[in-house]
């Protein structure tokens, strides 16, 4: 399989016979870890849409590497779904697992929301570091999957923060709950956008559910077991695939 890397570039940059130095992180995994030499093909995508086929044109000392592009192909394996994952924050690095599976499975965006029930707090320096990590997963996540389309980590906002937003959002709005009535494929296929609403460990006070209620969310279940945080969202996304999307 050709490596693929997310290659960010400025407006302009990219044209047929451009050669491109590849940024420090990307030459060193491609001359470092995957010991690629020049002439070995590669691919670069800017998350934005199509990727370009290129070749190793130059190796230098400590790891620099410069690609030639070739081609571009406008090849997209983006869901037919638009769906944004709005994940209370679990304990751990199990947001690290939840952001990888999701992109894997097609998601559109994701918004973490701080819980009653999130175990995890973080200063506001903590909080924008962590972002940043979850985005450099998302981008990889993107690289092993094939998609070209970048998925975004928006800011951590408090619950009540993201309720007010979404109030406002004309999106099919769905919230996972194991007590809830409606279980998911009994569903007609909602309108795009879709956001889905996942909760954090021990679950939504009935307080948030309520509130979500008001900012037009729907209860669903997914069936009769209670998932794990980390497992819902992965379980739900593949579950709306499966259902309205492309598997």
């Amino acid at each position: 399989m050709i490596p693929r890397f997310h290659c960010p570039t400025s407006a302009g940059t990219l044209a047929p016979g451009a050669h491109l130095d590849l940024p420090e992180n990307i030459a060193r995994h491609a001359v470092k870890v995957l010991r690629m030499r020049e002439g070995d093909p590669l691919i670069l995508f800017d998350g934005k849409g199509g990727e370009w086929q290129a070749a190793l044109e130059k190796v230098g000392a400590g790891g620099t590497a410069r690609a030639a592009l070739r081609a571009f192909d406008e090849r997209s394996c983006e869901s037919p779904l638009n769906i944004t994952l709005v994940q209370a924050l679990p304990s751990g690095d199990k947001m690290d697992w939840i952001v990888e599976k999701s992109v894997e499975l097609g998601v559109t965006a994701i918004q973490p929301v701080a819980a009653q029930r999130s175990v995890i707090r973080l200063s506001a320096e903590r909080m924008e570091r962590r972002v940043s990590h979850w985005n450099h997963i998302a981008a990889a996540a993107c690289e092993q999957s094939g998609r070209n389309s970048l998925p975004t980590v928006a800011p951590i906002l408090d619950l009540p923060q993201y309720l007010a937003l979404a109030k406002a959002q004309n999106a099919s709005r769905l919230m996972l709950a194991p007590q809830a009535e409606t279980a998911i494929h009994v569903l007609t296929k909602p309108v795009d956008p879709i956001i889905i609403m996942i909760g954090p460990e021990g679950g939504w006070e009935n307080s948030e559910i309520q509130a979500a209620h008001v900012a037009g969310f729907q209860t669903i279940r997914l069936g009769p077991r209670v998932l794990r945080t980390e497992t819902a969202g992965a379980a739900v996304l593949a579950a709306m695939q499966s259902i309205w999307g492309d598997f």
